[in-house]
């Protein structure tokens, strides 16, 4: 039987995080399930595009619609074997949803799997699962990660860190690490 992985998506999360993430999973055999709170499956989100164009920090342009293939309202955190959380804006406000919380807290806690890239580290940190955990995020993220109970780490923008079930990374330059490293905690093998 496939594993399961839950992705938590919401408008404006950064475009490449997520479908990237998402193809490449579906890729490599996994059941994916792409949710979004108050959305239900073939309801889109509106995706963001980060570039990092030598300015003091990332540029934001209009990215695609993404189609969610799940019902937010209808998931079981416990039906699934790993989870990734994806940054860009919809971080920032998903944190405020207690639902969301719950879900990230159930990973947590049962010790599955859970990948977080750039922003996404800001759900982590809101659902209080950081405490005495290295990790990594984009670096304007540092201080919540360390308000937390975190530890960051400073890595290159294009590479992942590990920490027990945590896989996280700084940005989607490093989506090739970050997600075979992923599937390595998932219990694969991708070779780099």
């Amino acid at each position: 039987m496939s594993k399961k992985i839950l992705i938590l998506a919401g408008d404006f999360v950064e475009d490449y995080e997520l479908m990237v993430p998402f193809q490449a999973l579906l890729m490599v055999g996994y059941q994916v399930d792409a949710v979004c709170p108050e959305k239900e499956s073939g309801d889109q989100v509106r995706t963001a595009i980060h570039d990092f164009e030598g300015d003091q920090t990332y540029s934001e342009k209009p990215g695609h619609n993404f189609t969610l293939n799940a019902t937010f309202a209808d998931i079981n955190p416990e039906d699934y074997d790993g989870l990734v959380v994806p940054g860009g804006r919809a971080p920032e406000y998903l944190r405020l949803n207690e639902d969301v919380l719950k879900i990230v807290r159930h990973f947590h806690e049962a010790d599955k799997p859970i990948a977080a890239i750039c922003h996404g580290l800001q759900l982590l940190a809101a659902a209080d699962v950081l405490k005495g955990k290295k990790t990594t995020c984009y670096p304007a993220c540092n201080p919540e990660v360390k308000m937390a109970g975190g530890e960051y780490v400073e890595i290159p923008v294009d590479q992942a860190y590990v920490d027990g079930n945590l896989v996280s990374a700084p940005a989607w330059p490093a989506h090739p690490e970050w997600l075979a490293k992923f599937i390595g905690v998932m219990g694969g093998k991708i070779s780099l």
